[in-house]
């Protein structure tokens, strides 16, 4: 037995390890019941605490939140002059505001430059004044950089990048020069696509659904009969493009279910190829929705790195640029991870009901305007997720690739390509 002068703490455990099982669980349960008491109270005393002072629950709610591998995400570093970089791991956004804070600077030094040769006056200062001055400045800096360089707690405590809209002006000239078809300043043409699948495939249903989905386009089956010809997909574009198709989509299966998409961009390329996971048809969604054909709006979400405005720029090319808006049927393309969720919604403006909160926005803040308005979402489907996994030059593999997919990318898991 323990000793009677040996006093234990509430959350400490036994000095022993007795073979008593009741003992073991009065113990265990008497235990927890302290745990809870005294988690209860901290609580309570945090309550009147911030009730007295609200600033206390908003420093507190500041720094409760998690660390995520999104808040964790590392970029290459590389100069401005980056190429294409579909490889690279760089924010296309960063980099546009440092070259544009890098011009502005000299810019102001070349004004000052002009400013101090038109001066003529001699200086009585000590010229080790100015060593010294300089000398300052530099430690000055070096103290600066190292104090601005973020720890992973403060810039998961910063706002999330996630859910913010992607700028499809911020393109990088050598891809815009690579891709013209893609990155040309007018809007892009009324698409006109074709649906098709692997030869001999079951997915009739799913590619029907693929044609509700993406406006002016029409599912062609594709055979294998032993008298017919099997067309190649360089075949598929051609008569595709010679009849003004925009974009060829082909649906791949395994075992009787979509596993893959390619999407080919007439009349030359570049050919997409994506994996598909976890597709969900609309009839089997709960207080599911039916699409009407109307144009959808497209929202296209956190594709920052070259790579990633390059795939969507190719899905803006697949909608019409002018949506009906009385239709309020919306499509959302979000990239997290790499994994690209497409869902389809129809939306309602309807009055905030007693029990609900304001609308907020990604600062956390609430929206000014919209204090009484709420927005009601009905899923229209289908709903599935893509994972880009090769990007030809052309079309097919034989044209050469401009990227493809390669396990070890995957090896650091803060770091994405999309």
């Amino acid at each position: 037995m323990a000793s009677k002068k040996l006093r234990l703490s509430p959350k400490a455990s036994l000095p022993f390890k007795t073979a008593n099982k009741e003992k073991r669980q009065a113990l265990h349960i008497k235990q927890k019941r302290v745990r809870d008491s005294i988690t209860r109270d901290e609580r309570f005393r945090r309550k009147r605490e911030e009730d007295k002072d609200p600033r206390l629950k908003q420093e507190r709610l500041k720094g409760n939140i998690p660390l995520t591998l999104e808040r964790k995400r590392v970029w290459d570093e590389v100069d401005r002059d980056t190429g294409d970089g579909l490889g690279l791991s760089v924010d296309v956004e960063r980099l546009k505001r440092q070259k544009v804070e890098q011009e502005a600077t000299e810019e102001k030094q070349e004004v000052e430059e002009d400013g101090d040769s038109g001066d003529d006056r001699d200086s009585m200062i000590d010229p080790t004044s100015g060593d010294e001055a300089e000398e300052n400045e530099l430690e000055q800096s070096q103290e600066h950089r190292k104090t601005s360089k973020r720890t992973a707690t403060e810039r998961a405590t910063s706002p999330t990048q996630s859910i913010m809209s992607t700028n499809l002006d911020l393109t990088p000239e050598a891809l815009s020069a690579k891709f013209p078809t893609l990155f040309a300043l007018d809007p892009p043409p009324v698409p006109k696509i074709l649906v098709t699948t692997s030869i001999n495939s079951n997915l009739h249903t799913e590619a029907q659904l693929l044609t509700t989905l993406f406006p002016y386009s029409v599912y062609i089956p594709r055979s294998a009969h032993r008298y017919g010809h099997k067309f190649s997909v360089r075949e598929i574009s051609s008569f595709a493009s010679n009849r003004k198709y925009t974009a060829v989509v082909i649906l791949k299966e395994d075992q009787k279910k979509p596993t893959g998409l390619t999407i080919v961009h007439l009349p030359h390329g570049p050919t997409f190829h994506f994996s598909i996971n976890n597709w969900v048809e609309g009839k089997k969604l709960p207080g599911h929705g039916n699409p009407t054909n109307h144009f959808p709006e497209l929202i296209l979400n956190n594709f920052r790195t070259p790579l990633g405005l390059l795939t969507a720029h190719l899905f803006r090319t697949m909608f019409p640029p002018q949506p009906e808006l009385q239709g309020r049927q919306v499509v959302t393309l979000h990239n997290q991870r790499d994994y690209i969720f497409l869902r389809r919604h129809r939306y309602v403006f309807r009055e905030k009901r007693a029990t609900e909160k304001n609308v907020v926005g990604p600062d956390g803040k609430e929206v000014k305007g919209v204090e009484g308005i709420r927005a009601g979402l009905q899923e229209l489907g289908p709903r599935f997720t893509l994972k880009l996994r090769r990007v030809d030059k052309g079309i097919q593999r034989g044209s050469g690739q401009e990227w493809e997919w390669q396990g070890g990318m995957e090896k650091q898991r803060t770091k994405f390509q999309l």
